[in-house]
């Protein structure tokens, strides 16, 4: 009796636990140093200079908190909280706020780390799928890292 007790715990237990988070993440490396990479990737609203899907980036701010909004590219629109700039570090991290993507509980940070006489630019992130399977939402979240560093790698000189 005691063990058909602590199975059924164990299995309720397992049924309302929510799942591990998912991650993404896409480093690319480039000939330029560090410091011309992070110089391509620019302020938090830059990305409208370097990211093919994103044509246009407004800064807001609200109680001492910076935001994006990032129209893209065939229309849609994502607002983005900032949560660090760190110019000597040469990294960013930032919460997805209100989006079309399959995602929620998004946080990611993009950074540029020295690399022999180049740099290496990494975009990462984690998050909870909605509304697409989990596979899903991690290739639509991966392709949107790897054209951004693409791109940034491409543009660093």
């Amino acid at each position: 009796m005691n063990k058909s007790i602590a199975l059924s715990f164990a299995i309720g237990m397992v049924a309302t636990t929510s799942a591990l988070a998912l991650d993404a993440k896409v480093a690319k490396d480039s000939t330029a140093p560090a410091e011309a990479s992070w110089a391509a990737v620019g302020d938090f609203c830059a990305i409208s200079t370097w990211h093919p899907a994103v044509e246009k980036c407004v800064m807001s701010e609200k109680d001492g908190t910076t935001f994006r909004t990032l129209t893209l590219n065939g229309g849609g629109t994502i607002l983005e909280k900032q949560l660090t700039f760190d110019k000597a570090k040469m990294s960013y991290s930032y919460t997805i706020e209100e989006s079309p993507l399959p995602v929620a509980n998004y946080k990611s940070t993009l950074r540029v780390v020295p690399k022999d006489k180049g740099s290496t630019i990494e975009w990462s992130g984690t998050f909870d799928a909605k509304g697409a399977p989990d596979a899903d939402a991690v290739k639509v979240i991966t392709g949107i890292y790897d054209a951004g560093v693409s791109a940034l790698a491409g543009k660093a000189k």
